[in-house]
């Protein structure tokens, strides 16, 4: 089967494209930033043309006319404050703010699509948009904090109590006795929403009552959401063991689960040389010392740094695929340190593309091994340099095999 793109040419652009990222010091920035910029400017859409259709409502003897304000419009006040606030947990890279943010924008979207309201449904483009690059986006928003869900908890408070307060005093004729003011319409708001329920003032009509059996399970929701926003980030700070950081230098990096890796890590050992073995799974075996294991993924600068990877002697690539290894290898030279990068070929047709990432040392143990064993059966002589050859094919070794030719 023939694809229509190469490979090979996908590479060269993972290549470009990193060192063009490096030069801009795009890790810094990208893509949270552009993200919540925006979100915010999402957020703002609607609450300009919300606000631009109402102004004479809202800028006419106010707070006289505000019952006028059309209730069809309040969600997409609600939802463009709640992205702007969002918008500023996705700069620190919030997961709690990127799942807020996801809420919203499908919100605004099915809203939008659903109810046509004036020129609200034009944003679906670009709110469609968002909502792909957003989710697109999921590796990247991987902290959680206190500070995020405490954001988070105040935020949602103080918009339901907004939608309470508004739904009270423009259902006002329909509870008993009326709710003719603010204060009062406050007051009624916290009761329902903290589900104390004097009974001093109760709904009378179908509309009323599904308007405080709403505040009521919002106010539930919230009470839940805000306990797990904020005891969750603050009992597992509390509960989690302290990581005993080494500081390792000059030390080995085997990258894999592999047969090959577990044996060169033992080989290491076994030489009374510092090494670390990074895998994605924790080992079902326990011939793994717990200093020297490392859980997570290597393409991850976070788990190269943790492994030393920036003051190590050499990272070694060897998982089982081969795309894996190569880019480990330019995770590695992201770091820029003085680490020598090996990577193990399981399949030899890769090898031309894996000389693009341009790692110190290319080894392909499975070929030599079936050309050792044709060699033995059929009477060949192995040398040593036979064996170099074969095993370490780098791109130095390479070209004097080339310039040797006749």
């Amino acid at each position: 089967m023939h694809w229509p793109w190469q490979p090979g040419r996908f590479v060269q652009f993972v290549v470009a494209a990193r060192r063009v990222a490096q030069i801009v010091r795009a890790k810094h920035w990208f893509p949270h930033v552009p993200l919540a910029l925006a979100l915010a400017w999402a957020g703002f859409m609607p609450l300009r043309r919300v606000f631009t259709a109402q102004s004479q409502v809202l800028l006419t003897e106010f707070p006289l006319h505000v019952l006028d304000f059309r209730p069809v419009s309040m969600p997409y006040v609600l939802i463009g404050v709640a992205m702007l606030v969002m918008s500023v947990g996705l700069l620190f890279r919030s997961r709690f703010a990127w799942i807020i943010a996801i809420v919203l924008t499908s919100s605004l979207v099915l809203s939008a699509a659903i109810v046509h309201h004036g020129g609200i449904a034009g944003l679906i483009s670009y709110d469609g948009v968002l909502l792909a690059a957003l989710l697109a986006s999921y590796s990247w928003f991987d902290r959680s904090s206190l500070a995020a869900g405490t954001l988070f908890a105040v935020t949602s408070a103080l918009l339901l109590l907004i939608y309470a307060v508004f739904g009270s005093l423009y259902l006002g004729s329909q509870f008993s006795p009326h709710i003719k003011n603010l204060v009062t319409a406050l007051y009624f708001s916290i009761v329902t929403m903290s589900t104390v329920g004097y009974g001093d003032i109760t709904p009378k009509t179908m509309d009323a009552r599904f308007f405080a059996m709403s505040v009521i399970v919002l106010g539930l929701t919230l009470f839940a959401t805000s306990v797990t926003a904020i005891a969750g980030p603050m009992i597992a700070r509390l509960s989690a063991p302290k990581e005993k950081r080494m500081k390792r230098t000059n030390h080995f990096i085997v990258v894999g689960a592999t047969p090959l890796a577990y044996n060169s890590y033992h080989e290491f050992k076994k030489r009374n040389q510092e090494v670390v073995l990074v895998m994605p799974q924790p080992p079902v075996s326990g011939d793994i010392e717990p200093n020297d294991l490392i859980v997570g993924d290597a393409n991850s600068l976070e788990t190269l740094r943790r492994a030393g990877a920036d003051k190590a002697q050499a990272v070694l690539a060897m998982r089982a695929d081969d795309s894996d290894n190569a880019f480990i290898v330019l995770a590695v030279k992201e770091l820029k340190g003085r680490a020598k990068t090996v990577v193990a070929i399981n399949d030899i047709k890769h090898m031309e593309r894996i000389k693009l990432v341009q790692a110190d040392v290319v080894i392909a143990p499975e070929v030599l091994g079936g050309e050792l064993l044709a060699m033995v059966l059929t009477g060949e002589p192995i040398t040593s340099d036979f064996v170099l050859g074969r095993f370490f094919r780098d791109g130095k070794s390479s070209q004097k095999r080339e310039e040797a030719k006749p």
